[in-house]
């Protein structure tokens, strides 16, 4: 019923001839998104690559030199920081098999205080990658909804289970990060799992396909030294204060479609 009502106030809002659009948004920044559900947006086509990049950190794979680069631009977390303190930019391409990404960071300080990869690893320098294999949205705090792999300068990929426990996913995110001065080239190959996926169990992995969907972000902890981090730049505008909702919730993820 509430979701009818809803609907309601949006068919009388878009029926009105003054002031229709002012109101349309006032209305549809009250309305909590989870109660309608993931909308697509940043929607982005992601090309298949006929030769899969190799992961050796080196950016000269011929299928990244015919690939777009995206921006890490929107500051979820933290104060303003400058370009010799954070730069960042990203691609993707795809396979049956995977989703592969390629990430160039300028951060001019490295930081790694937490050597157990399981404990505080979001105050580390590390790179976020968020999907959801069916770009259906929702809560994935503590399911397999969709994934938030955390992913440390060491290699090190964490998410949370279903019993709120930090885990090591590291089959499912294989990585290389070459680092000179102050900028380094990360490569990603992701193999994608849906929500059926359990751990400790045999798990099938997802067989892309042409045109298929997917929730898509991608987010950087910076921290030049301090206790927490100081900054997490994410790919995706995500509106009002609370930005920090990529680990909890689908519905902030931009769509990625796949093709040829």
């Amino acid at each position: 019923m509430k979701k009818i009502a809803l609907l309601h106030i949006l068919l009388l809002l878009i029926g009105c001839k003054k002031d229709t659009t002012s109101n349309l948004e006032g209305t549809l920044a009250v309305i909590d998104q989870h109660e309608i559900g993931k909308i697509d947006h940043q929607i982005r086509e992601v090309n298949k690559a006929i030769i899969v990049p190799k992961l050796d950190g080196d950016m000269n794979d011929p299928i990244w030199k015919e690939s777009i680069w995206y921006a890490f631009d929107q500051k979820w977390l933290g104060k303003s920081y400058t370009f010799n303190d954070f730069f960042g930019r990203y691609k993707m391409v795809w396979s049956p098999e995977a989703i592969y990404i390629l990430v160039e960071i300028k951060d001019n300080v490295l930081y790694d205080q937490h050597k157990d990869p399981l404990k505080l690893w979001w105050d580390d320098d590390c790179i976020d990658i968020f999907i959801d294999a069916d770009n259906s949205g929702g809560n994935h705090q503590y399911s397999n909804n969709a994934f938030a792999y955390h992913v440390a300068l060491d290699g090190n990929v964490v998410d949370l289970d279903e019993s709120k426990t930090p885990i090591l996913l590291n089959s499912h995110v294989k990585s290389k990060r070459v680092t000179q001065g102050d900028v380094s080239v990360w490569e990603f190959e992701i193999t994608v799992y849906d929500d059926t996926y359990k751990e400790g169990k045999v798990n099938d992995p997802v067989v892309l396909q042409k045109d298929q969907k997917l929730g898509f972000a991608i987010a950087y902890h910076d921290n030049d030294s301090s206790k927490e981090r100081e900054n997490l730049i994410g790919s995706v505008f995500i509106p009002g204060e609370e930005k920090n909702l990529g680990w909890i919730t689908a519905d902030v993820f931009g769509t990625i479609v796949l093709k040829e």
